[in-house]
């Protein structure tokens, strides 16, 4: 495939809506025309993902003046206006692949399962290892009563223990547990462990799962090797979870490329677009019932989903685990407790609303910075180098939880941070966009930060795989809106210190000045516009060269401009005093309008 695409639909199957998009090829470069959306019909009365794939593609047909439907066939190849190229779909409809992981060591083997199942798009509901405190009843009935999608079973390297392996093959044998979807079906396990274990963990799971054994994801402690089990995770996706849900067996006979899960294709583009530019990324995708987060850090991809932050279902574990003060510490008027309380209650009850009044929007936003900040600091745990490597260890490190790894997130060289969800995509202005991912994420020295238009990254995703050109034209000039660049300088100081002096040659003119510790400052900066900015940071404070070190470097605008936080990091909220420091930030980004 590749060049001679033409014209491509591309749908995402989520779990409330399905959203379809058509991509063509214009003037020689591929643009986002058109798109359309419609209810997901995965539960009764339908029990047919395709209608709604077809009432968002006639959604299209209708905008488009394109004739894509010849009943309910997509019409291929393109002739004319008529037709299209290709179709391609992803899916998160039925919640997603569910998976259950399992490890000798929780901390390694365990570890490195869970971010195998998590880079392949799957929801993580337990890590079960033999050192986790459970007793062997208790894990029995956990695998019992969550009725995962699938099983990854890893542990051990290659040459190493068996026994413990053997047992935890053991425990899911007597636990014989059956899908959610598909009653006639085995569940599908994945062995990835020690080789040598192989044949016992066929002789105690083959005839009551649906066994596929795959390359050990440890082979040795100093590797992880988690591509294909990851693989192997995608077809079993589409083979066993795919092929049972109401529909979709006729959904994969229309696409001309597999079925991804939603988050899969997310991570698919994250990397296509950090290998393309050779930068590092985060990407996070806040949603009503869960929050993912991506990031590729020197070619290593990690991804994790936090399923019980998001913005409405999810919305009261954000009050849970953040705590009232975290919350209110970004509001800039006096709120009751228990009048928090209720509109967080009403949000959980009434997940579809949104804010009618600007206090109402002020309080959503401000609970969105705490799940997006939860999140991170649930995906910093897990993106880590791996651990159990050191020179010498003794047995009681193998078991110590926090051995080793450090985590590979390192704020300071992060190049690009994306956002998207309906919190960030559809804020009524971008500044607000803006100010939430500097918040919630804190990024540090240079970054330039962007949203997802109209969350099209599952699409193309997906579509990457098929045409790396097509998805990388669309994803760089429909996809993303460049917020512009934050510049953020490392240390802390008193409140109204001078922490950096900064030049700017603006295309009104070169502008110099001081950012004191405490401030926001906003310089307008137009999307297309590229700059030299000149910065020379106060002794203790740190922009990228070292503390005291001046750097100069080039920076991109975008619709909110060039923002220097002088807030330290973490950022300082003085207890006495938050009401104004507040209202002076919102006021320095223009947030709310006068």
């Amino acid at each position: 495939m590749g060049s001679d695409l033409n014209v491509v639909i591309a749908t995402d199957c989520g779990s409330t809506t399905t959203k379809a998009i058509l991509i063509e090829k214009k003037d020689g470069q591929y643009r986002q025309t058109f798109r359309g959306e419609a209810p997901t019909t995965v539960e009764a009365p339908f029990e047919d993902v395709t209608r709604g794939v077809l009432n968002a593609i006639q959604e299209i047909e209708e905008l488009s003046g394109r004739k894509i439907l010849d009943g309910e066939r997509i019409i291929t190849p393109t002739e004319g206006d008529v037709g299209v190229d290709i179709y391609i779909s992803t899916s998160s409809a039925g919640g997603g692949l569910q998976m259950m992981v399992g490890g000798v060591v929780q901390a390694m083997t365990g570890e490195s399962a869970q971010r195998c199942a998590l880079g392949a798009g799957a929801i993580v509901m337990d890590t079960l290892a033999a050192n986790d405190g459970r007793l062997p009843h208790e894990k029995i009935e956990r695998i019992r009563q969550l009725r995962p999608d699938m099983l990854l079973l890893a542990g051990g390297t290659d040459g190493g223990t068996i026994s413990h392996v053997v047992e935890l093959a053991e425990y899911i044998a007597a636990a014989d547990p059956k899908p959610r979807f598909g009653s006639g079906f085995m569940l599908p396990v994945i062995f990835s462990g020690n080789q040598d274990a192989r044949k016992e963990v066929a002789r105690v799971l083959g005839e009551k799962t649906a066994l596929t054994v795959t390359e050990n994801i440890r082979p040795v402690l100093e590797e992880e090797n988690l591509g294909p089990a990851r693989h192997v995770i995608h077809d079993l996706f589409l083979e066993h979870v795919m092929a049972q849900a109401p529909g979709y067996r006729k959904l994969m006979g229309w696409t001309g490329a597999p079925i991804m899960p939603t988050p899969g294709a997310v991570g698919e583009i994250m990397q296509t677009i950090a290998r393309q530019q050779a930068i590092n990324v985060v990407g996070v995708d806040i949603g009503g019932a869960t929050t993912d987060v991506f990031s590729v850090f020197g070619e290593i991809f990690n991804r994790t989903v936090s399923a019980n932050l998001g913005m409405s279902y999810s919305i009261s574990n954000v009050l849970a685990e953040a705590g009232l003060d975290n919350i209110m510490r970004w509001v800039a008027f006096g709120i009751e407790e228990a009048d928090l309380r209720d509109r967080i209650k009403n949000k959980m009850i009434r997940p579809t609303t949104i804010p009618q009044l600007l206090q109402e929007l002020q309080v959503e936003q401000a609970i969105a910075r705490e799940a997006l900040r939860l999140a991170f600091v649930q995906h910093r745990q897990l993106a880590v180098g791996l651990k159990g490597v050191q020179s010498e260890r003794t047995l009681a490190d193998v078991f110590e939880q926090e051995a080793t790894g450090e985590s590979l997130i390192r704020m300071m060289e992060l190049d690009l941070l994306v956002g998207s969800g309906g919190v960030l995509s559809h804020a009524p202005r971008r500044e607000q966009s803006c100010a939430m991912l500097i918040d919630a994420f804190q990024p540090e020295g240079i970054t330039r930060l962007a949203v997802d238009s109209i969350f099209m990254m599952p699409h193309l995703g997906v579509l990457s795989t098929v045409d790396e050109q097509a998805a990388t034209e669309v994803f760089e000039r429909d996809c993303l809106i460049y917020l512009g660049t934050c510049v953020a300088p490392v240390g802390s100081g008193k409140v109204g210190e001078v922490c950096l002096q900064y030049a700017v040659d603006l295309p009104s003119g070169r502008q110099a000045g001081e950012l004191r510790v405490g401030e926001l400052v906003l310089l307008l900066l137009a999307d297309d516009d590229e700059v030299e900015i000149e910065l020379e940071p106060a002794r203790r404070w740190d922009v990228g060269a070292g503390p005291g070190q001046a750097l100069s470097a080039r920076v991109c605008g975008g619709v909110v401009g060039l923002v220097l936080d002088g807030r330290g990091r973490p950022i300082q909220i003085l207890e006495d005093d938050r009401l104004d420091q507040v209202s002076a930030w919102q006021g320095a980004l223009n947030l709310y309008g006068e």
